[in-house]
């Protein structure tokens, strides 16, 4: 007769408690994933609106009105040259902004979150200055 090879039993209860301590020890890792993409869906929104009051502002200097404490600029109200925290302001300048995200006024800043979420501290405020001076964009991510 011939003798089969394999793996005895104990062997497999080993390989397998080597596989669980493996997944406990990696498993933190994969589970903060979610708030993760948040916080840096959040970044990248802070970018957005930089970049879109940065090319207002160019915009608004052409047309000579980034002395303006209000003023239009191509259907996007702005103060001193920058788009205002309102949803005419940087709502307006930020294209898809509307479309994605949940916007309002709070404080003299404009806030914006996740559509979905119900979470307080995770969003991106908004507040333009009393001087010509660039907005303030400001990343709240605690409790992404």
């Amino acid at each position: 007769m011939k003798r089969q090879g394999g793996f005895t039993l104990i062997e497999l209860v080993v390989v397998i408690v080597i596989l669980g301590i493996l997944a406990v020890t990696a498993a933190p890792k994969f589970l903060n994933l979610q708030s993760d993409a948040r916080t840096s869906s959040l970044q990248g929104l802070k970018g957005a609106m930089a970049g879109a009051a940065g090319i207002v502002y160019g915009k608004s200097a052409i047309d000579g009105k980034e002395t303006a404490p209000v003023a239009t600029v191509d259907d996007i109200s702005v103060v001193y040259g920058y788009p205002a925290a309102t949803s005419a302001g940087i709502a307006a300048a930020v294209v898809g902004l509307s479309d994605d995200w949940n916007g309002a006024v709070s404080n003299s800043a404009y806030v914006v979150t996740f559509k979905d979420s119900t979470k307080v501290s995770c969003y991106v405020s908004y507040a333009t200055n009393a001087s010509a001076s660039a907005p303030t964009i400001t990343v709240i991510s605690d409790d992404c």
